[in-house]
């Protein structure tokens, strides 16, 4: 399948049960960018609009760039009254920005699905000079017996699972290999997630690989996850041990 279309029908869900980033990383983001209102951001794989979302709350002019119809369609329904905000029917690879236009590029929780070394040339053709690349995601904790239940629930029942965020973790080459010379600065914020039920069951149907109403399997993958939050939950609530990974650096 192409990724593109990987998320085509999880669009809603995606929207109200993926978490937003910490404040704490938008802080981080604006003050070694030195942004402003005048600034301009480029969301790459900007998908519903979630990380868009804050920087436009502060202020900052943002193009979203998404090829998921689905997904745009929603942030474009969702943000629409914000005066900084554009939509563009685009991919990492192909942007259709001009060249040099934006002064950061910003990849939320999509590294895995682009093409690197087309995504890299891309970068490099619509940034201004001494522009950075900030690549981010939300993880889950492996430390927790949770986390770690949760992703066995997956292994059982969804063939097209290889790991939370693509099996990208922190200590992957890639990195490495996407930053000029190697070189980034590597940030990790505390994001925990407080949940109740429908949060959570959102959450692991939100994910690409996650089974549909369509799938044989899927009845007894919710009747999983339902026990998982049942064992874990207090009061009604869950908290899924998270944090927020960020890179940032030249391209």
């Amino acid at each position: 399948m192409n990724p593109t279309d990987k998320f085509s029908g999880k669009a809603e869900v995606y929207s109200k049960a993926r978490p937003s980033y910490p404040n704490e990383y938008i802080d981080y983001l604006l003050s070694v960018k030195f942004l402003n209102k005048a600034s301009r951001v480029a969301d790459i794989g900007s998908g519903t609009g979630i990380l868009t979302r804050q920087l436009l709350e502060r202020g900052i002019s943002v193009i979203a760039v998404e090829p998921n119809d689905d997904m745009r369609t929603i942030a474009e329904k969702h943000l629409q009254q914000f005066e900084h905000f554009t939509s563009i029917n685009g991919s990492a690879e192909e942007t259709t920005l001009p060249d040099k236009s934006v002064d950061l590029v910003i990849a939320a929780q999509a590294l895995h699905w682009f093409d690197q070394e087309k995504f890299k040339l891309e970068c490099n053709r619509i940034m201004k000079q001494d522009a950075k690349v900030a690549l981010v995601w939300n993880s889950r904790d492996f430390s927790s017996p949770l986390i770690k239940e949760n992703a066995e629930i997956f292994k059982k029942y969804c063939p097209n699972f290889y790991g939370f965020s693509g099996g990208m973790g922190e200590g992957e080459e890639v990195f490495h290999q996407i930053f000029e010379n190697g070189e980034f600065e590597f940030k990790r914020f505390p994001n925990d997630l407080v949940m109740d039920f429908e949060g959570f069951l959102g959450r692991n149907l939100s994910a690409s690989y996650s089974l549909k109403e369509s799938d044989d399997q899927y009845q007894h993958f919710v009747e999983a996850i339902t026990i998982l939050f049942e064992k874990y939950s207090h009061d009604g609530k869950i908290v899924m041990p998270n944090f927020t990974r960020s890179y940032l650096g030249k391209v």
